[in-house]
Protein backbone atom coordinates (compact mmCIF):
# COMPACT_ATOMS: atom_id res chain seq x y z
CA UNK A 1 0.00 0.00 0.00
CA UNK A 2 1.61 3.49 -1.33
CA UNK A 3 1.62 6.45 1.12
CA UNK A 4 -1.03 7.93 -1.18
CA UNK A 5 -3.23 5.36 -0.98
CA UNK A 6 -2.95 6.07 2.83
CA UNK A 7 -3.90 9.52 2.46
CA UNK A 8 -6.82 8.84 0.27
CA UNK A 9 -8.64 6.34 2.27
CA UNK A 10 -12.53 5.96 3.18
CA UNK A 11 -13.40 8.00 6.22
CA UNK A 12 -14.99 5.18 7.55
CA UNK A 13 -12.07 2.95 7.78
CA UNK A 14 -10.79 5.39 10.06
CA UNK A 15 -13.16 5.35 12.75
CA UNK A 16 -12.32 5.53 16.76
CA UNK A 17 -15.20 4.52 18.91
CA UNK A 18 -15.69 7.63 21.38
CA UNK A 19 -16.89 6.56 25.07
CA UNK A 20 -20.28 7.46 26.07
CA UNK A 21 -19.89 7.14 30.07
CA UNK A 22 -22.57 9.35 32.00
CA UNK A 23 -21.80 12.62 34.38
CA UNK A 24 -23.79 14.51 36.60
CA UNK A 25 -26.55 16.71 35.39
CA UNK A 26 -25.02 20.35 35.35
CA UNK A 27 -21.37 19.74 35.40
CA UNK A 28 -19.15 21.25 33.19
CA UNK A 29 -19.38 19.60 29.54
CA UNK A 30 -16.41 17.65 28.35
CA UNK A 31 -15.33 15.61 25.14
CA UNK A 32 -15.61 11.77 25.48
CA UNK A 33 -12.55 10.38 27.27
CA UNK A 34 -11.49 8.38 24.40
CA UNK A 35 -12.39 10.67 21.36
CA UNK A 36 -11.30 10.24 17.77
CA UNK A 37 -12.06 12.06 14.33
CA UNK A 38 -12.38 9.87 10.75
CA UNK A 39 -10.32 10.70 7.84
CA UNK A 40 -13.04 12.80 6.57
CA UNK A 41 -12.49 15.02 9.58
CA UNK A 42 -8.94 16.12 8.37
CA UNK A 43 -8.83 15.68 5.05
CA UNK A 44 -10.87 16.75 2.26
CA UNK A 45 -12.52 15.20 -0.82
CA UNK A 46 -12.25 16.54 -4.33
CA UNK A 47 -13.37 19.88 -4.33
CA UNK A 48 -16.68 19.96 -6.67
CA UNK A 49 -15.40 20.82 -10.36
CA UNK A 50 -15.68 24.25 -11.69
CA UNK A 51 -16.17 25.32 -8.48
CA UNK A 52 -14.25 28.25 -6.68
CA UNK A 53 -14.82 29.83 -3.44
CA UNK A 54 -16.53 33.55 -3.48
CA UNK A 55 -16.73 34.53 0.23
CA UNK A 56 -13.69 36.30 1.89
CA UNK A 57 -11.23 36.17 5.12
CA UNK A 58 -10.97 38.78 7.31
CA UNK A 59 -10.78 39.64 11.23
CA UNK A 60 -13.73 39.96 13.29
CA UNK A 61 -13.24 40.79 17.27
CA UNK A 62 -9.37 39.60 16.44
CA UNK A 63 -10.45 36.07 15.43
CA UNK A 64 -9.63 35.00 11.41
CA UNK A 65 -13.32 34.35 9.91
CA UNK A 66 -14.37 33.44 6.26
CA UNK A 67 -17.50 35.77 5.36
CA UNK A 68 -19.45 34.48 3.02
CA UNK A 69 -22.59 37.22 2.08
CA UNK A 70 -25.69 37.06 -0.44
CA UNK A 71 -25.15 38.95 -3.12
CA UNK A 72 -28.10 41.52 -2.88
CA UNK A 73 -26.44 42.02 0.92
CA UNK A 74 -27.25 44.95 2.51
CA UNK A 75 -29.57 45.95 -0.43
CA UNK A 76 -31.42 43.13 0.86
CA UNK A 77 -31.55 41.97 4.80
CA UNK A 78 -30.08 38.98 5.75
CA UNK A 79 -30.09 36.56 8.75
CA UNK A 80 -26.87 35.76 10.59
CA UNK A 81 -25.67 32.17 10.23
CA UNK A 82 -22.20 30.89 12.29
CA UNK A 83 -20.74 28.41 10.17
CA UNK A 84 -18.74 25.36 12.24
CA UNK A 85 -16.35 23.43 10.45
CA UNK A 86 -14.50 20.07 10.86
CA UNK A 87 -10.68 19.69 11.48
CA UNK A 88 -10.26 20.78 7.91
CA UNK A 89 -10.62 24.58 9.11
CA UNK A 90 -10.82 28.04 7.71
CA UNK A 91 -8.84 27.54 4.65
CA UNK A 92 -10.49 24.17 3.02
CA UNK A 93 -12.19 25.54 -0.19
CA UNK A 94 -14.69 22.90 0.28
CA UNK A 95 -15.39 24.51 3.77
CA UNK A 96 -15.72 27.64 2.22
CA UNK A 97 -17.87 26.47 -0.59
CA UNK A 98 -20.13 25.46 1.97
CA UNK A 99 -20.75 28.87 3.80
CA UNK A 100 -20.99 30.29 0.00
CA UNK A 101 -24.07 27.63 -0.29
CA UNK A 102 -25.66 28.89 2.93
CA UNK A 103 -24.89 32.40 1.88
CA UNK A 104 -26.58 31.78 -1.70
CA UNK A 105 -29.94 31.09 0.27
CA UNK A 106 -29.74 34.78 1.99
CA UNK A 107 -27.98 34.03 4.96
CA UNK A 108 -25.18 36.25 6.08
CA UNK A 109 -22.70 33.42 7.07
CA UNK A 110 -19.55 33.97 9.44
CA UNK A 111 -16.78 30.91 9.88
CA UNK A 112 -14.51 31.19 12.28
CA UNK A 113 -10.78 29.76 12.54
CA UNK A 114 -12.01 27.40 15.64
CA UNK A 115 -8.43 26.32 15.11
CA UNK A 116 -6.19 29.33 15.27
CA UNK A 117 -3.65 28.60 12.17
CA UNK A 118 -3.90 24.76 13.04
CA UNK A 119 -5.88 22.29 11.20
CA UNK A 120 -6.03 18.98 12.09
CA UNK A 121 -3.27 16.52 11.00
CA UNK A 122 -4.19 13.97 8.09
CA UNK A 123 -3.46 10.64 7.26
CA UNK A 124 -0.14 12.46 4.54
CA UNK A 125 1.33 13.91 7.41
CA UNK A 126 0.96 11.03 9.72
CA UNK A 127 2.83 9.21 6.32
CA UNK A 128 5.41 11.64 6.23
CA UNK A 129 6.51 11.03 9.96
CA UNK A 130 6.41 6.87 9.40
CA UNK A 131 8.65 7.58 6.44
CA UNK A 132 10.95 9.19 8.93
CA UNK A 133 11.56 6.33 11.08
CA UNK A 134 10.92 3.44 8.67
CA UNK A 135 13.38 2.27 5.71
CA UNK A 136 12.57 1.23 2.34
CA UNK A 137 13.55 -2.25 3.03
CA UNK A 138 10.29 -2.95 5.60
CA UNK A 139 7.45 -4.88 4.12
CA UNK A 140 4.53 -2.84 3.36
CA UNK A 141 2.40 -4.16 6.76
CA UNK A 142 4.80 -2.43 8.80
CA UNK A 143 4.77 1.00 7.17
CA UNK A 144 1.24 0.89 7.54
CA UNK A 145 1.77 0.08 11.13
CA UNK A 146 3.66 3.03 11.69
CA UNK A 147 1.53 5.19 10.06
CA UNK A 148 -1.32 4.42 11.97
CA UNK A 149 0.81 5.02 15.15
CA UNK A 150 1.69 8.55 13.49
CA UNK A 151 -1.62 9.57 12.87
CA UNK A 152 -2.79 8.23 15.81
CA UNK A 153 -0.14 10.14 18.46
CA UNK A 154 -0.59 13.41 15.82
CA UNK A 155 -4.74 13.62 16.23
CA UNK A 156 -4.11 12.81 19.91
CA UNK A 157 -1.83 15.81 19.95
CA UNK A 158 -4.15 18.32 18.33
CA UNK A 159 -7.21 17.31 20.23
CA UNK A 160 -5.32 18.24 23.10
CA UNK A 161 -4.27 21.57 21.83
CA UNK A 162 -8.45 21.86 20.55
CA UNK A 163 -9.95 21.70 23.70
CA UNK A 164 -13.68 23.03 25.29
CA UNK A 165 -11.32 25.26 27.18
CA UNK A 166 -9.93 27.05 23.99
CA UNK A 167 -12.50 27.06 21.04
CA UNK A 168 -15.60 28.30 23.32
CA UNK A 169 -13.29 31.42 24.30
CA UNK A 170 -13.11 31.66 20.10
CA UNK A 171 -16.56 31.46 19.58
CA UNK A 172 -17.74 33.66 22.05
CA UNK A 173 -15.92 36.51 20.54
CA UNK A 174 -17.08 36.01 17.05
CA UNK A 175 -20.43 36.06 18.25
CA UNK A 176 -20.07 39.70 20.30
CA UNK A 177 -17.89 40.41 17.40
CA UNK A 178 -20.77 39.39 15.26
CA UNK A 179 -23.92 41.01 17.10
CA UNK A 180 -21.52 44.32 16.70
CA UNK A 181 -20.63 44.29 12.85
CA UNK A 182 -23.75 42.76 11.52
CA UNK A 183 -26.29 43.60 13.90
CA UNK A 184 -28.75 44.05 11.39
CA UNK A 185 -28.57 40.48 10.50
CA UNK A 186 -28.64 39.43 13.50
CA UNK A 187 -31.88 41.79 14.26
CA UNK A 188 -33.70 40.69 11.17
CA UNK A 189 -33.31 36.77 11.92
CA UNK A 190 -34.07 37.65 15.81
CA UNK A 191 -31.28 36.19 16.60
CA UNK A 192 -27.76 34.04 15.71
CA UNK A 193 -28.32 30.33 14.18
CA UNK A 194 -25.68 28.03 13.53
CA UNK A 195 -24.57 25.00 11.78
CA UNK A 196 -21.90 22.64 12.26
CA UNK A 197 -19.85 19.59 11.09
CA UNK A 198 -17.68 16.85 12.57
CA UNK A 199 -16.02 18.93 14.92
CA UNK A 200 -17.53 21.66 14.85
CA UNK A 201 -20.96 19.98 15.03
CA UNK A 202 -20.31 18.97 19.20
CA UNK A 203 -19.80 23.27 19.42
CA UNK A 204 -23.63 23.59 17.88
CA UNK A 205 -24.73 21.79 21.10
CA UNK A 206 -22.97 23.43 23.17
CA UNK A 207 -24.38 26.58 21.99
CA UNK A 208 -27.42 25.53 21.90
CA UNK A 209 -27.38 25.06 25.44
CA UNK A 210 -28.13 26.81 28.44
CA UNK A 211 -25.74 25.99 31.48
CA UNK A 212 -24.58 27.40 34.74
CA UNK A 213 -22.31 30.24 34.06
CA UNK A 214 -18.90 30.62 35.61
CA UNK A 215 -19.41 31.44 39.53
CA UNK A 216 -22.76 30.38 39.23
CA UNK A 217 -23.25 29.60 42.56
CA UNK A 218 -21.72 32.78 44.28
CA UNK A 219 -23.76 34.48 41.90
CA UNK A 220 -27.09 32.61 42.37
CA UNK A 221 -26.71 33.30 46.55
CA UNK A 222 -25.98 37.10 45.03
CA UNK A 223 -28.00 37.86 42.34
CA UNK A 224 -30.58 35.18 41.83
CA UNK A 225 -31.94 34.59 45.31
CA UNK A 226 -36.21 34.88 43.94
CA UNK A 227 -35.18 32.36 41.78
CA UNK A 228 -33.18 30.17 43.90
CA UNK A 229 -30.90 28.86 41.36
CA UNK A 230 -27.24 29.98 39.82
CA UNK A 231 -27.59 32.26 36.29
CA UNK A 232 -27.30 30.28 33.57
CA UNK A 233 -25.47 30.96 30.63
CA UNK A 234 -26.88 30.53 27.00
CA UNK A 235 -28.26 29.68 24.91
CA UNK A 236 -26.38 31.75 22.43
CA UNK A 237 -28.40 30.38 19.32
CA UNK A 238 -32.13 30.44 17.75
CA UNK A 239 -31.69 27.58 16.45
CA UNK A 240 -29.05 25.14 15.02
CA UNK A 241 -28.77 21.95 12.45
CA UNK A 242 -25.83 19.28 12.74
CA UNK A 243 -23.68 16.73 10.44
CA UNK A 244 -22.60 14.02 11.74
CA UNK A 245 -21.16 15.19 14.87
CA UNK A 246 -17.76 13.72 16.60
CA UNK A 247 -16.27 13.99 20.38
CA UNK A 248 -20.07 14.29 21.47
CA UNK A 249 -20.99 12.43 24.99
CA UNK A 250 -24.67 12.21 26.10
CA UNK A 251 -23.85 14.82 28.68
CA UNK A 252 -23.85 17.32 25.70
CA UNK A 253 -27.29 17.14 25.20
CA UNK A 254 -27.54 18.63 29.07
CA UNK A 255 -29.46 21.86 29.06
CA UNK A 256 -30.19 22.26 25.49
CA UNK A 257 -33.16 24.92 24.84
CA UNK A 258 -32.29 26.08 20.91
CA UNK A 259 -34.44 23.79 18.50
CA UNK A 260 -31.94 21.21 16.40
CA UNK A 261 -31.82 19.05 13.69
CA UNK A 262 -29.47 16.42 13.58
CA UNK A 263 -28.01 14.70 9.84
CA UNK A 264 -26.45 11.22 11.24
CA UNK A 265 -24.89 8.47 9.82
CA UNK A 266 -25.78 5.10 10.35
CA UNK A 267 -23.77 2.70 12.01
CA UNK A 268 -21.53 6.30 12.39
CA UNK A 269 -18.51 4.57 15.35
CA UNK A 270 -17.55 8.38 15.69
CA UNK A 271 -21.54 9.23 16.92
CA UNK A 272 -22.17 6.25 18.57
CA UNK A 273 -26.20 5.10 18.51
CA UNK A 274 -25.74 5.14 22.11
CA UNK A 275 -24.88 8.61 22.46
CA UNK A 276 -27.72 9.28 19.84
CA UNK A 277 -30.65 7.61 21.51
CA UNK A 278 -29.35 8.66 24.82
CA UNK A 279 -29.55 12.73 22.98
CA UNK A 280 -32.66 11.74 21.99
CA UNK A 281 -34.52 10.75 24.54
CA UNK A 282 -32.84 13.55 26.42
CA UNK A 283 -34.45 16.22 24.31
CA UNK A 284 -37.95 14.15 24.37
CA UNK A 285 -38.05 14.37 27.96
CA UNK A 286 -36.99 17.96 27.72
CA UNK A 287 -38.96 19.39 25.64
CA UNK A 288 -37.14 20.64 22.76
CA UNK A 289 -37.74 20.60 19.44
CA UNK A 290 -36.00 18.43 17.52
CA UNK A 291 -35.25 16.24 14.42
CA UNK A 292 -32.99 13.39 13.41
CA UNK A 293 -32.88 11.57 10.26
CA UNK A 294 -30.03 8.74 9.84
CA UNK A 295 -28.58 8.08 6.54
CA UNK A 296 -27.63 5.02 5.57
CA UNK A 297 -25.05 4.06 3.03
CA UNK A 298 -23.17 7.03 3.37
CA UNK A 299 -19.81 7.40 5.11
CA UNK A 300 -19.16 9.44 8.28
CA UNK A 301 -18.29 13.20 6.48
CA UNK A 302 -20.59 12.92 3.73
CA UNK A 303 -22.73 15.95 4.09
CA UNK A 304 -19.55 18.25 3.66
CA UNK A 305 -19.03 20.10 -0.05
CA UNK A 306 -17.03 17.01 -1.77
CA UNK A 307 -16.94 14.85 -4.75
CA UNK A 308 -18.11 11.23 -4.84
CA UNK A 309 -18.63 9.50 -7.62
CA UNK A 310 -21.24 6.84 -5.89
CA UNK A 311 -24.87 8.37 -7.04
CA UNK A 312 -26.06 7.55 -3.44
CA UNK A 313 -23.94 9.64 -1.14
CA UNK A 314 -24.12 12.61 -4.11
CA UNK A 315 -27.88 12.13 -3.69
CA UNK A 316 -27.91 12.04 0.20
CA UNK A 317 -25.59 15.11 0.45
CA UNK A 318 -27.91 17.40 -1.25
CA UNK A 319 -30.72 15.76 0.59
CA UNK A 320 -28.85 16.62 3.87
CA UNK A 321 -28.10 20.17 2.87
CA UNK A 322 -31.71 20.67 1.95
CA UNK A 323 -32.68 19.47 5.52
CA UNK A 324 -30.42 21.49 7.49
CA UNK A 325 -31.86 24.71 5.49
CA UNK A 326 -35.04 24.01 5.38
CA UNK A 327 -34.54 23.82 9.48
CA UNK A 328 -32.83 27.01 9.81
CA UNK A 329 -35.37 28.53 7.54
CA UNK A 330 -38.42 27.84 9.54
CA UNK A 331 -36.80 28.70 12.98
Amino acid sequence: MSDSDLATRAPESDAQAADVSPRPAGTTSTAPANPGLGEHCTSDRPAPAGQASTGEITKLNDVDVYISKPADYPHAPARLLLLLTGGTGLHSVNNQIQADRFASEGYLVVMPDLFEGDPAPNSRAAAEIAAESTSGSLLDIFKVKAVEAAKTFLIDMWLARHTEEKVLPILHKVLEGARDEFADAVAHGGGVYAVGYCFGARYVLLLAAERPAAGGEQQGRQGDEEAGRPKADGPHIKAGALAHATLVSRNDFVGLKAPLSMVCVEDDPLFPDEVRIAGEDSMNEHGVEHEVQVYPGVPHGFAVVGEYEDANIKEAQATAFEQMLKWINEH
